[in-house]
């Protein structure tokens, strides 16, 4: 077997090891998908009426909840690396790496089967708020490839934003730390086009907004989900994606070769 194959093979395995950790634990996943689905209906009933009525031309609630899904599926995406963090720091600090240490299993299988294995779960996880979000009005005007195009972003922000969060899961020395550390991946939605559009902030919030990752990202889902033009946002979105999963994972391999020498 040659060393690709031998990857391959590790890999497919600590795939599978965190897949069943995820269904022993399907509380975590839960999670992941109960914060959007409770911000999605925060906003759209409680705020809903008045920010609908001042976006661009108007349509109240219903217009907005079509405006806001996009922004809370993304959300949802980078709120989902939150436990990667975390299950890589537990695993780092419980013992089971000094395991892995004695195997003869590729280094790397480690790390790909965490990030392989949190972007299924966020996919999976972002279904029922898909489903929330149609029984509260959200309505679709895609074709099915431009659904397609849509999940084939999602898992490029997923991907991205993971390998991000296990290089913070790497340099976190306890569980709860790793659980804060992300927190900025999730708050940067917020300061984005996800809830209201960039336009109507103050100058230098407006400027942080739409040159951050996650406003053209947004964009890129609103565009797709609704059947609108998407512009140069998709190119800019994978640009994005491409240089945040490089970052993530250099860094990643990096903390994981230096602490694992130890």
């Amino acid at each position: 077997m040659s060393t690709l194959t031998y990857a391959v093979h590790d890999s497919t395995t600590m795939l599978r090891r965190n897949l069943k950790h995820a269904i022993r634990y399907p509380s975590v996943g839960l999670g992941s998908a109960m914060m959007p689905i409770l911000m999605l209906l925060l906003f759209a009933y409680a705020f809903g009426g008045s920010i609908g009525a001042g976006l661009p031309g108007g349509g109240g609630r219903d217009a907005y909840v079509n405006y806001l899904t996009p922004g809370i599926i993304v959300m949802g995406v980078a709120a989902g690396s939150m436990s990667t963090s975390i299950a890589v720091c537990s695993d780092m600090t419980e013992g089971i790496i000094n395991r892995f240490r004695t195997m003869n299993i590729t280094r790397s299988s480690f790390m790909t089967g965490h990030v392989l294995g949190s972007v299924i779960q966020t996919m999976v996880c972002m279904i029922p708020v898909v489903g929330v979000a149609l029984a509260v009005g959200f309505r679709s005007g895609a074709t099915p490839l431009e659904w397609l195009a849509a999940a084939g972003l999602l898992a490029a922000i997923a991907f991205a934003v993971t390998w991000l969060s296990v290089a913070l899961g790497l340099i976190s020395k306890t569980v709860e730390s790793a659980s804060n550390k992300p927190l900025l991946i999730q708050f940067l939605p917020f300061l984005g086009s996800a809830f209201v559009p960039a336009q109507s902030m103050s100058p230098g919030l407006r400027w942080f907004a739409e040159y951050q990752p996650f406003t053209p990202m947004t964009e890129a889902l609103r565009g797709l989900l609704t059947g609108s033009a998407i512009g140069n946002n998709g190119w800019i979105s994978l640009a994005w994606c491409a240089g945040i999963t490089v970052v993530g994972y250099i860094w990643s391999r990096s903390l994981f070769n230096s602490t694992t020498k130890r």
